[in-house]
């Protein structure tokens, strides 16, 4: 009998091990103005950094084949809930979403992991964090854009201030969905209004400054936010791929997948 209980253990511990490694185990860190930051950690070499979009978390990156492929490949990846979203602190004030707040988070996780060089890849509001990221740090040596047109360099943009005022009370037919899919998932208004009022801008000027090498990745459905290939040919040293998929699909898809493996490797 006694084996038989020790063979229940076993296999529950196995079991209990494969779920955390397939998972990952959120851990913590406080940013340069103390909000916590929650993000996760899995697998060695290679460094890619996983961004997610808007009204999204982390957990947006596990049922896709690209961090499936990438831990399979080899890659350590890193994905992180932007402040405001997720298991990230939610502040509520605007000084604590000013001066490119989510993109300095991202500067202090790669210094708290002690990482020298790592590779990132955005989807959606996560590319718009990351073309400004691109211009803050001289460690990303490869970026992926993905799901992301030109509009997002305009700063009066419309779509963004629509959004941003959704979150404030005006909600119109454009912007009805995305309000009803966050108060599904009880995400923080506040917040996301916020982050929509001092999302990180880049002119498109600045994108000819741009180091890293880009690899500008949309779905062939996906035009809401501009042109993708004005946005490729804005950056120097970047590459252009199309796939098949509508902007709420595409990062979930194999073709994304192998499109963002073949560019990091």
């Amino acid at each position: 009998m006694s084996t038989y209980k020790n063979t229940m253990h076993l296999l529950f511990v196995v079991v209990l091990f494969v779920s955390y490694s397939a998972w990952g185990q959120t851990e913590f860190f406080n940013s340069f103005d103390d909000v916590k930051i929650a993000y996760t950690d899995q697998g060695k070499g290679d460094v890619v950094l996983l961004i997610h979009g808007f009204i999204n978390t982390k957990e947006s990156w596990d049922s896709t084949s690209l961090k499936e492929d990438l831990l399979k490949k080899g890659f350590r990846v890193v994905a992180l809930d932007l402040r405001g979203n997720g298991e990230s602190d939610k502040p509520q004030t605007e000084e604590a979403y000013s001066f490119d707040a989510e993109v300095m988070d991202i500067l202090f996780l790669m210094q708290h992991l002690r990482l020298k060089k790592y590779m990132a890849v955005g989807y959606s509001r996560g590319s718009i964090v990351l073309a400004k990221l691109l211009l803050k740090t001289k460690r990303l040596k490869r970026a992926v854009l993905g799901g992301m047109g030109i509009d997002f360099t305009d700063y009066r943009w419309p779509r963004k201030i629509k959004f941003m005022n959704a979150f404030n009370g005006k909600v119109t037919e454009e912007t009805k969905e995305a309000v009803d899919y966050a108060k599904s998932v009880n995400a923080d208004f506040r917040s996301l209004y916020l982050q929509q009022r001092f999302q990180p801008n880049t002119k498109k000027s600045h994108l000819a400054y741009v180091q890293a090498k880009v690899l500008v990745l949309a779905g062939s459905d996906d035009t809401d936010n501009g042109s993708p290939e004005k946005l490729h040919q804005a950056i120097p040293k970047s590459e252009f791929v199309i796939v098949d998929g509508d902007h709420n699909g595409t990062y979930k898809t194999k073709a994304f997948s192998e499109a963002i493996i073949e560019f990091l490797d």
